[in-house]
Order: C-alpha cells, then sequence, then structure tokens
C-alpha cells in the first residue's frame, strides 16, 4: 500500500497522512501536519486495532503496544465488529487473532482487504504459523506474529521487514 501525499486531504476525516516512525505504516495526523520540522516530534504514533475474543489479552496487548510507541485506537472481539471498527477507526495496523467466534482472521483480513485504502493487517495466534499451513503466506494479511513474542519491537521488525 503506498502513502498518500501529504499535500492531499482524505474527504472522509479531513486529516493528513504521515509516515510513522516503524517503517511503512501510515498514521493519520493531526490538521496541522505541516508543522515546521524543530515540531516534527508531535507526529502520531501509529494507530492500532486489536482484535481478540479474549478480554485480557486485548488489555495486555493495548497496554504494551501504548507503553512501546503504538496508540492502540480501539478494540473488537469479533470478526464483524472487526470490520466495523475498521471502517469507524481507520487504523493504520489492524491486530489480528485467527481464531474468533464469528469469522476466521483470513476470512476477516479478506474483507479487510477489499476496503479502499486498507490498513496493515497482521495476524497473531496462540497456535504456531505451521497449524494453519499455506493459509498465513496467501493471506492479504502482511505477516504473522505468535501472541507469546507480541511486543511492541516485534510488530515495528515485521513492519519493516515486509513493507
Amino acid at each position: 500500500m503506498g502513502l498518500v501525499d501529504p499535500a492531499v486531504r482524505d474527504p472522509a476525516s479531513d486529516r493528513r497522512y504521515r509516515t510513522a516512525a516503524c517503517g511503512a505504516a501510515q498514521t493519520r495526523a493531526s490538521p496541522d501536519a505541516d508543522l515546521p520540522p524543530e515540531r516534527d516530534h508531535l507526529m502520531v504514533r501509529p494507530t492500532v486495532l486489536i482484535v481478540d475474543d479474549h478480554g485480557d489479552f486485548r488489555t495486555a496487548a493495548r497496554e504494551l503496544l501504548d507503553a512501546e510507541g503504538f496508540d492502540v485506537v480501539g478494540e473488537a472481539n469479533n470478526g464483524a465488529s472487526a470490520v466495523r471498527e475498521v471502517a469507524r477507526l481507520r487504523p493504520a495496523i489492524v491486530l489480528l487473532d485467527i481464531q474468533l467466534p464469528d469469522l476466521d482472521g483470513f476470512a476477516v483480513a479478506d474483507q479487510i482487504a477489499a476496503r479502499p485504502e486498507p490498513p496493515i493487517v497482521v495476524l497473531i495466534s496462540s497456535r504456531d504459523a505451521l497449524v494453519y499451513g499455506d493459509r498465513v503466506e496467501t493471506t492479504p494479511a502482511r505477516g504473522f506474529i505468535p501472541k507469546t513474542l507480541l511486543s511492541g519491537s516485534s510488530l515495528a521488525e515485521l513492519l519493516a521487514r515486509h513493507p
């Protein structure tokens, strides 16, 4: 996904896009995105939507990612609400559990990828990627991180490795 020219306004939210510090992720900045370089430290952190059916995991992931430079803007506990929240919140990144109660994460990733200017999707699971066979490789998701290895640095590293 290419970055939008910062001079072009996003008609849905009237905000400008900026490159995030963690590689090619997109974040939406406030209308004062044209700050002079000496005020560039005000650039927003990459926004994340966490999708998982376990509330305790969502809470832990939120705290971890918030502490490590990401801005968790929302949570969803199933596939249908994930698709709705992506449309409403327009996060730069969706951290998406593969095993959800209504739709599996692969189906949700397909629906998200069909949207105009879709966010980056990163699949997560408590199971090993090998359990899912080639589905992890053929999904439109950017990559996979086991839940046990999730951190701000592992997410940033995956984003930088797979632009």
